[in-house]
């Protein structure tokens, strides 16, 4: 393992590297479970009964410095150039008011280069995709609608909400790229029933009289007059399925989104 130089005090968290770039979490000084280092090296009081606490556990980054340091800098912590190499080391202790420490640190070897699972790296593709819930444009929450009359039901389009979505993420090397997008959309209509739509639905045009939609409709058989409020309750679920490939192996998530909507549904009212 790596030998650390004038580092302060380390825990016993993991430690994550790259070719220049190495990601260590430690405990916070003081807090249970921190190791305390000897004038030795060595350490002593260890405990791991705290390791899960998040908040008081810290990442350290360290980046190789390009250009090295000139000889005789006190970088160098005594060493000669070519006898390691000198990092920057960026620090930010959790649960001390989110203080970040950057500073100087020599290093006898380089660190190790980190293994992440491509699907591991298209997860966290998937994580910056921020996706959402369906869009509804129809039903809307002000319209009003009839009994036994057809309901026409869609959805707008976009990246966030529909896609398709694509996003990369890298690491040691590997880069994994997904795409994603939805693969249906099922809704749950308030009345006990649910429709099942693997598009997006088609948006209505007053030439469509009283037809049913081609692709994603509903008729309701009673009025709302005795959901809560006066309104049944709908509720759009959409799968999102997400292909992707990278660092030699592919494969396929899913994540579920969902959004909510309200629609009052009435009776045929006749003009005598």
């Amino acid at each position: 393992m790596n030998s650390f130089a004038d580092e302060g005090p380390r825990g016993s968290g993991g430690v994550h590297c790259t070719k220049y770039t190495c990601q260590v979490e430690v405990l916070a000084p003081g807090q249970p479970g921190a190791s305390q280092t000897d004038s030795s090296g060595g350490t002593e009081g260890s405990s791991s009964s705290d390791a899960g606490d998040s908040e008081n556990k810290n990442v350290c980054t360290y980046k190789l410095v390009d250009p090295q340091p000139p000889a005789g800098s006190l970088d160098w912590e005594g060493h000669e150039p070519g006898d390691g190499a000198v990092y920057e080391q960026t620090c930010g202790w959790g649960g001390l008011d989110g203080d970040t420490i950057v500073r100087m640190v020599w290093l006898a070897e380089p660190p190790e280069q980190e293994t992440i699972a491509p699907v591991v790296l298209a997860q966290r593709a998937v994580d910056s995709m921020t996706l959402l819930g369906p869009d509804i444009a129809s039903p809307r929450m002000a319209g009003r609608y009839t009994v036994g009359v057809p309901m026409w039901m869609w959805v707008n389009q976009s990246a966030t909400t529909y896609g398709p979505n694509t996003a990369s993420a890298s690491a040691g090397g590997v880069t994994v790229t997904a795409i994603a997008k939805v693969s249906k959309i099922v809704w749950q209509m308030g009345d006990g029933s649910s429709v099942t739509c693997v598009g997006p639905g088609t948006p209505y045009k007053g030439s469509s009289d009283m037809a049913e939609s081609p692709t994603c409709g509903h008729r309701y058989s009673k009025t709302s007059a005795g959901a809560p409020g006066g309104r049944y309750s709908v509720t759009a679920t959409s799968t999102w399925t997400i292909d992707w490939q990278g660092g030699g192996q592919s494969g396929q998530l899913e994540e579920i989104r969902q959004s909510d909507t309200q629609v009052a549904v009435g009776e045929l009212q006749v003009v005598r």
